[in-house]
């Protein structure tokens, strides 16, 4: 099949979060298995900065009511992938991603940028895949666009990653930047709160609709998490799937990651987890007593679920535990997470900010690795964690239910990790009591180990759901 995914973000070259990770991983899944993939996102100044070896394919003019937008598309190929850059120096050569006044327009013009590059490049897609509200107009402007007998047949499939942002705009720029009449806006379809929602024009337009986990759908389906997208999704309902991310696993190997002190699998993982935690630890310059080494590698957040960690791990503390954090964002958090290391300072080490060396060794050399988040669409360190030997301990919410199977001392044989429900201190403080538990008996906790080196979260099985769908389409 002959696939196109239009994102604002891909790996390896650019990142703000998980749906850079999935764009990449699942493109290269569908190159393996015999598809034509291309990748068209934004050609940022972070992009450029790279001196990336790419070259130039063509230019064309992109209009927007009165505007006349220059167009260059650039061509670039990793690990199969072909990726092709939209090039608008005024809209995409800034220090970040996202966070501008003018994120509307900047995403309005991708959006037309890549459904005219599709012709220009002559690349007649099957399936145009689609990512979160960046891009979620375009299944609109397939069908309701000046009509071309170039997109006749061509279907669209949108992925929904973070519900939370849903591209409004003024009524007003459905004409003045897509041109597009206002009657969609005054029939609902593309409505949402008094304003345009390019995700929902995504929701109503799109032929099929997907999201990062099968809990995280029916989430998304009830009042209370469905982000005020509950209602028009319901309509879709019978086009809506859930299909859970995977990892890269050719990145994710602890038998092969250079990025540690010792390579292991589940047969050696005893003594590689020996030799990466003391790594870790002489790392931090912290020790290790006589409970477990719990880690965090995450965006301190309220999301995430780190004040109800810090209190938890304050405990865990006292009674013999180590604690690695890595991660930053919200000042407070970080300043509490500060307060706990002064407070500990053999036993607690913390990195402010993101180090991808220091992810790996934590992967590595914990015993457990803490999310016990308020939600979670799908998460990928909790399965990163799993391949690596660290068993996560996870609030059942999102992709967090559908990816850990949690240890209730009656299910040995499954069991991969920790879970708890209520999200509150309690909650995670019976999840923690029972780590400590777990690692008290090594059999038992050993045996969770290698269940959750042997779980496959490879892309492979979700790219094929995947395509279950991209062929239900095209038949």
């Amino acid at each position: 099949m002959k696939i196109a995914m239009l994102a604002s973000e891909s790996n390896p070259l650019c990142k703000s979060g998980g749906l850079a990770d999935v764009v990449f991983a699942l493109s290269k899944e569908l190159v393996k298995e015999g598809n034509e993939v291309i990748v068209v996102i934004p050609y940022y100044g972070a992009i450029k900065r790279k001196n990336l070896k790419a070259t130039k394919k063509v230019s064309y003019v992109v209009k927007m009511s009165w505007r006349q937008q220059e167009t260059t598309l650039y061509e670039t190929k990793i690990d199969g992938v072909t990726f092709y850059l939209v090039e608008n120096d005024p809209y995409f050569y800034r220090d970040h991603l996202y966070g501008y006044d003018d994120d509307g327009e900047r995403f309005a013009y991708f959006a037309l940028a890549a459904k005219e590059a599709l012709k220009q490049l002559k690349f007649k897609a099957d399936i145009v895949h689609v990512h979160d509200w960046q891009s979620a107009m375009v299944p609109c402007l397939l069908k309701e666009g000046k009509p071309d007998p170039f997109y006749k047949n061509m279907k669209s499939v949108l992925t929904i990653h973070n519900p939370a942002f849903k591209g409004f705009l003024d009524r007003v720029f459905l004409n003045d930047l897509f041109n597009l009449s206002d009657s969609l806006y005054d029939t609902g379809r593309v409505r949402l709160d008094g304003l345009v929602s390019t995700l929902k024009a995504g929701i109503v337009y799109a032929d099929k609709i997907t999201t990062v986990s099968p809990t995280h759908r029916n989430e998304l389906l009830t009042f209370e998490h469905g982000q005020g997208l509950d209602r028009d999704l319901e309509l879709r309902r019978y086009d809506f799937t859930g299909i859970a991310n995977g990892i890269d696993t050719e990145e994710w190997d602890p038998s092969k990651d250079k990025g540690i002190a010792r390579n292991f699998d589940v047969e050696t993982v005893k003594e590689g987890k020996e030799a990466n935690q003391k790594e870790l630890l002489d790392h931090f310059h912290i020790v290790k007593k006589y409970g477990p080494v719990y880690g965090i590698v995450s965006r301190l957040s309220w999301q995430k679920g780190i004040d109800i960690m810090i209190n938890n791990m304050r405990d865990a503390l006292c009674k013999g535990a180590s604690l690695v954090i890595l991660g930053s964002g919200e000042y407070e958090l970080e300043q509490k997470c500060e307060q706990l290391r002064r407070e500990y300072p053999d036993t607690c080490g913390i990195y402010i900010g993101y180090n991808d060396a220091i992810a790996h060794e934590i992967y590595a050399g914990c015993d457990f690795f803490l999310m016990p988040s308020l939600f979670e669409p799908c998460g990928i360190s909790q399965m990163i964690a799993k391949r690596y030997g660290t068993l996560p301990i996870v609030r059942f919410t999102g992709g967090l239910a559908d990816t850990v199977v949690g240890y209730n001392k009656d299910n040995l044989k499954v069991a991969d990790g920790i879970g708890f429900n209520d999200y509150n201190d309690s909650g995670l403080g019976y999840a923690v009591g029972l780590s400590r538990e777990l690692f008290a008996d090594k059999k038992a906790f050993w045996t969770c180990v290698k269940n959750a080196m042997k779980c496959d979260h490879s892309w492979k099985n979700s790219a094929s759901e995947y395509l279950k769908i991209y062929h239900s389409l095209a038949s």
